[in-house]
């Protein structure tokens, strides 16, 4: 399995946050420090404030923060629902036109696999993924936002 470059974003977003906790940060720094597009970074804001894992504050001097703190947001959590839309095998979507649908015994085996990802996961927080908060010291960030 390999998790889709979305949910990658997401987790960048969020540890790039969590080392940043004083103070609010803009998509624009993140954008340089990790060399993404801000527009993908806007559409991985967008998904991580609807499911209230950072806070949105608007106006002059306004940029975004994590929601809750980096011990309270687990990984199973936010890895579940980044990849909520992708489908691993067509009998999973939408669009399923898989001809042995009916008789096929994959698709209970792939979702109790599933659920075992998700279980380990979910032992773990952001906070236990963080390392080195002065990782980011050491990369291209963008000046101060004021």
């Amino acid at each position: 399995m390999k998790l889709s470059t979305f949910t990658d974003y997401n987790l960048r977003v969020l540890l790039y946050l969590a080392a940043h906790q004083e103070k609010l940060s803009t998509i624009q720094e993140i954008a340089k420090v990790y060399n993404i597009s801000e527009n993908h970074l806007m559409k991985v804001i967008h998904h991580l404030s609807k499911n209230n894992l950072i806070q949105s504050v608007r106006g002059k001097g306004g940029g975004i923060r994590l929601h809750r703190k980096p011990a309270e947001l687990n990984l199973g959590e936010i890895i579940r629902l980044a990849e909520e839309k992708s489908v691993i095998v067509e009998c999973f979507g939408n669009k399923n036109q898989c001809c042995i649908n009916q008789s096929c015994r994959l698709p209970p085996i792939l979702l109790k696999a599933f659920d075992a990802f998700y279980q380990a996961l979910a032992q773990y927080t952001l906070q236990d993924i963080l390392l080195n908060h002065q990782i980011f010291t050491l990369l291209p960030i963008a000046t101060e936002h004021k």
